[in-house]
């Protein structure tokens, strides 16, 4: 008779999904499931309560601007451990296991709005699929606990501003990083380490990220503070609901920059998420600005 490790007890005990109830508007409903202690931090422990997942809408280069989208995006989605293992997870393969059966389905904003043909992406061409579908995944965005911190690049006038501009990427990472420090000085965790998770981009970019990161968490930053980050690069096909939903509230953010005033209804579920003052403000705070 095979043993259950206790790996697999963790999973019975904490992420076994409910069976998914379906009404006849096809709402996906989560039954309640309890908390493993065991899975919480202890307190002894040199991590923080948080996790960081970090995704980039727009290209970061200078020499050929996108007319169309002429900005970088940063975005910093912090959740707490707790809800991020309880409630994020859980919800987001309930709302996989719905549509494809599965988990694996690795998601892509821009395969939401543009599936490729023959990809898992491709039942969307169904209109009797995808309004269903994105009904869900808005209702799940609206309803997952996290902070959002995002920095904005307008690349135009960043070229015409500096004879030699920075590299939007640095520039977005650096304001992130500080406003997700001052995050976590306000809950008391910045003196524990706390991960960023990014994907991947390639092999120079990578080392251009690390080396930018080191500097400035060594205290190269307004702030003149070290900030205890451990950065933690993922490959681009890592199933891992963090990057997924920092992927797909990216371009929503960059689109309501660009054109204010245009129907969006990505960045309405959102908007109430965004880091802010205790008046209110969310520019500055959750939202960075530049030039």
């Amino acid at each position: 008779m095979l043993r259950e490790t206790g790996y697999a007890k963790i999973l019975r005990g904490n992420l076994v999904i409910s069976l998914i109830r379906e009404s006849r508007s096809r709402t996906l409903t989560i039954l309640p499931h309890r908390e493993n202690p065991e899975l919480n931090t202890p307190p002894h422990a040199p991590f923080s309560d948080y996790i960081v997942y970090v995704d980039e809408s727009g290209d970061h280069g200078l020499e050929n601007i996108d007319s169309n989208y002429p900005v970088f995006v940063l975005v910093f989605c912090v959740f707490t451990k707790r809800d991020y293992i309880n409630v994020v997870i859980p919800h987001l393969m309930n709302l996989k296991m719905r549509f494809w059966g599965h988990t694996e389905t690795v998601l892509h904003e821009h395969d939401i709005r543009k599936p490729p043909t023959g990809s898992d992406f491709a039942i969307l061409f169904d209109p009797a699929v995808r309004q269903p579908f994105m009904q869900t995944i808005n209702r799940l965005i609206e309803s997952l606990p996290f902070t959002i911190i995002a920095s904005v690049i307008d690349k135009n006038r960043l070229r015409e501003q500096y004879t030699i501009p920075a590299n939007p990427y640095q520039i977005s990472l650096s304001f992130g990083l500080e406003r997700v420090f001052r995050h976590l000085s306000e809950v008391r965790q910045e003196q524990q380490n706390t991960a960023l998770v990014v994907e991947k981009r390639g092999r120079k970019e990578d080392e251009q990220l690390e080396l930018a990161f080191r500097r400035i968490c060594d205290g190269s930053n307004y702030l003149n503070k070290p900030m205890p980050f451990d950065l933690v690069m993922l490959d681009k096909r890592a199933n891992s609901a963090g990057l997924q939903i920092a992927d797909l509230i990216a371009r929503p953010i960059g689109l309501r920059i660009l054109r204010p005033h245009q129907s969006n209804r990505a960045h309405d579920i959102i908007q109430t998420k965004f880091r802010k003052s205790a008046s209110g403000n969310v520019e500055g705070w959750g939202l960075k600005l530049f030039p």
